[in-house]
């Protein structure tokens, strides 16, 4: 099923474009987004999973056109959704991938793709598997089908982008959004200059500072209250953990929404006036409606 070899070009092209704009936004600093006064709100999205049927939906709740100073945050779109036909569990969520990038290509400076487990899986090789199935090799296996011959040239691009990619966005009002938050930082400390160094590859190996960031699942109120003084934040909203009803408040700081399943959640944040942690959990609000 190999596409043409100018179908192909397009899809590197994509890429290296969205690395680009993502590397030189107006509001990077570092390795982070640090939005300011002319932005007027931030649509929250977390863990998608190939789930193009959710990203459109999302997409159009955030109308970006119709919104000029509003912003939008994607993060872990890799591994899970549909497999192609025909394949021994080619998966398609590259597709979501290259979705994301052409629209941080179209929207350079309001669309902020996020760091996530999933994601530094691929740029690292580290191996995933869920229900007995290699995650890794699935992501590849998809890939393969579509591009063909071409496939390592665009896996390449596509890895570029997520290396690129920003490990957290902060809000004027002390909202801050990230993947995850590192472990036991009470017994070992994460190396705060990651938010605006260079990183380097023992960043991302086990045991790093990003792979402890994106990983990590500790809920304890005094671990979140650390990360919180370390990102001069008051509210930290996350990913990674999977949400039967859509969100999760482990503690006072904390809140997690999942975009994945039906019982989808997303969040639309004023970037200006203060908000609480209630505040945050008010806001939620469910993509397809009421929880099933």
């Amino acid at each position: 099923m190999a596409v043409s070899p100018n179908e192909i070009e397009k899809t590197i092209h994509r890429f290296e474009r969205a690395a680009e704009c993502s590397r030189n936004s107006t509001f990077r600093r570092g390795n982070i987004i640090d939005l300011d006064d002319s932005v007027d709100d931030v649509l929250v999205t977390t863990d998608l999973h190939g789930n193009r049927v959710n990203f459109r939906q999302l997409i159009e709740i955030a109308d970006l056109s119709a919104h000029p100073h509003r912003h939008l945050v994607l993060q872990e779109v890799c591994h899970g959704g549909p497999i192609y036909p025909g394949t021994s569990g080619g998966c398609m969520s590259h597709l979501l991938l290259e979705d994301v990038a052409q629209l941080q290509c179209d929207h350079p400076d309001r669309v902020h793709f996020l760091f996530s487990n999933h994601e530094l899986a691929e740029l690292t090789d580290f191996p995933i598997t869920k229900s007995s199935r290699m995650l890794n090799l699935q992501f590849r296996t998809g890939m393969q089908h579509l591009y063909g011959s071409g496939s390592d040239r665009v896996r390449q691009a596509a890895m570029n982008f997520v290396l690129n990619s920003v490990l957290g966005v902060r809000l004027r009002n002390g909202v801050f959004i990230c993947h995850s938050i590192p472990e036991a930082l009470d017994v070992d400390p994460l190396d705060q200059r990651i938010l605006e160094r260079d990183l380097g590859e023992q960043d991302f190996a086990p045991g790093g500072d990003v792979f402890r960031l994106v990983w990590g699942r500790d809920f304890r109120a005094s671990n979140a209250e650390i990360f919180c003084e370390l990102v001069d934040a008051q509210v930290l909203i996350h990913g990674h953990e999977p949400c039967p009803h859509g969100f999760q408040t482990p503690n006072q700081r904390q809140v997690i929404i999942d975009c994945a399943g039906w019982n989808a959640c997303y969040l639309l944040l004023t970037n200006r006036l203060p908000l609480t942690h209630a505040d945050v959990v008010d806001l939620i609000r469910h993509l397809h409606g009421e929880p099933r």
